[in-house]
């Protein structure tokens, strides 16, 4: 029996596992042994998590800092565990700075061999990190099709196995009857705004884009607005809409049976007309439901001079990266201002054929249509891995 330990610190990596499992079982004529740390999905199929995966979801550096000590505990903790295990092989999922770092204890102590999913954004930032990683990682999966050779140029072995995105479920036409019955918005045209998931981006972001929006209403008056949120940012997002004049209907998952929230969500993905959208993943899952979109983004002053210096590409949007054009208009940095997201957000209402083009090269190149990501995944390690 195939003995694989697999490590995923956060909730997006735990749906990225919990796929590759489902990719091992339809691959392999006997079940694995899957053994590491996971989060809920990973131990439905399962798993037995060494700790709750929710220890190791922490951002920021100040953050990261101040749980410094139990964090060393809990790599050492899986460092052993693997060395003690030994698997056929240890599969890393993002969370790179807990995941590469145990990847490199685990290496220095042994030939097991290491693979990490999701390649790191050398293209974006930091090249360097993919020759730091080449000590101890040996296999990386790419979720981008340009990222391979990247790996390569580095002595990793890689392979692009797609981007998840490309096979989330899409809101139904009876989810979307369902949406504008539930919220009263008859044939009206809808705009989302997705001013990030981070209460740091909403506090940042949703000032701007209020502004945004004004200019914008007063050019489109029947635009209604919606605003998708989640458990942890909704209070700061009510607290910070409750003045405004023109409020945005505001998808609350605490308001409304969690299920129905997230088919609202997705039904308010799939209804837009046009989307207001921090930078991030966020333009895919727009890309994936053909919803037009305006990026923008800023952050603090210190962290612009830094970023900015050390940027390598022309655009951070994802769509524009992955279709080779620029349709998708963004706004970072000094360039975050009200006046030119508003401008943009009525040309593209008016005319989004540039963008319809690109988004559907986008998910075509990402993999729509193909072998799911997470078989793909679970083929590349099992190729990898030989016979």
């Amino acid at each position: 029996m195939l003995k694989i330990a697999m490590i995923a610190g956060e909730a997006s990596g735990d749906k990225l596992g919990a796929a590759m499992i489902d990719g091992f079982d339809a691959l392999l004529d006997q079940p694995a042994d899957f053994i590491g740390v996971g989060g809920p999905l990973m131990m439905d199929r399962g798993m037995d998590s060494l700790f709750d995966m929710s220890e190791l979801s922490v951002m920021g550096i100040v953050e990261i800092l101040k749980q410094y000590r139990h964090l060393k505990q809990r790599l050492d903790q899986c460092a052993a565990f693997v060395l003690e295990q030994q698997p056929d092989v240890l599969i890393t999922i993002d969370a790179p700075e807990f995941s590469l770092r145990l990847a490199e204890i685990v290496k220095s102590k042994s030939d097991i061999p290491t693979v990490h999913y999701v390649a790191p954004t050398v293209w974006a930032w930091r090249p360097k990190r993919a020759e730091k990683m080449a000590k101890f990682i040996d296999h990386v999966l790419a979720l981008f099709p340009f990222e391979p050779p990247y790996m390569h140029e580095a002595d990793m072995s890689c392979d692009f196995v797609g981007h998840p995105v490309t096979h989330e479920p899409l809101a139904t036409d009876q989810d979307i009857t369902d949406f504008r019955t539930h919220f009263d918005l008859g044939d009206a045209p809808v705009a989302l705004v997705l001013p990030g998931s981070r209460k740091s981006e909403v506090k940042r972001l949703l000032p701007v884009f209020h502004k945004a929006m004004v200019q914008t209403s007063q050019t489109h008056r029947d635009l209604q607005w919606v605003l998708p949120t989640t458990q942890h940012v909704a209070g700061l997002v009510h607290q910070m809409t409750a003045r405004w004049e023109q409020r945005p209907i505001i998808i609350d998952p605490r308001d409304i049976d969690i299920n129905f929230a997230r088919r609202m969500k997705r039904a308010a993905f799939r209804t837009a007309d046009i989307a207001l959208a921090a930078s991030g993943t966020v333009s895919l899952e727009l890309a994936a439901n053909g919803t037009p979109m305006v990026i923008a983004y800023n952050m603090g002053w210190l962290s612009r001079q830094i970023i900015g210096r050390m940027l390598l590409t022309d655009t951070v949007t994802l769509v524009n990266l992955v279709s080779g054009d620029r349709s998708i208009p963004e706004f970072i940095g000094q360039n975050c201002r009200p006046d030119y997201i508003a401008e943009a957000l009525s040309k593209v209402l008016h005319n989004s054929a540039d963008q319809d083009i690109a988004m559907a090269k986008t998910m075509q190149a990402l993999g729509r249509n193909g072998m799911d990501p997470g078989t793909r995944a679970a083929k590349s390690v099992l190729d990898f891995l030989g016979p």
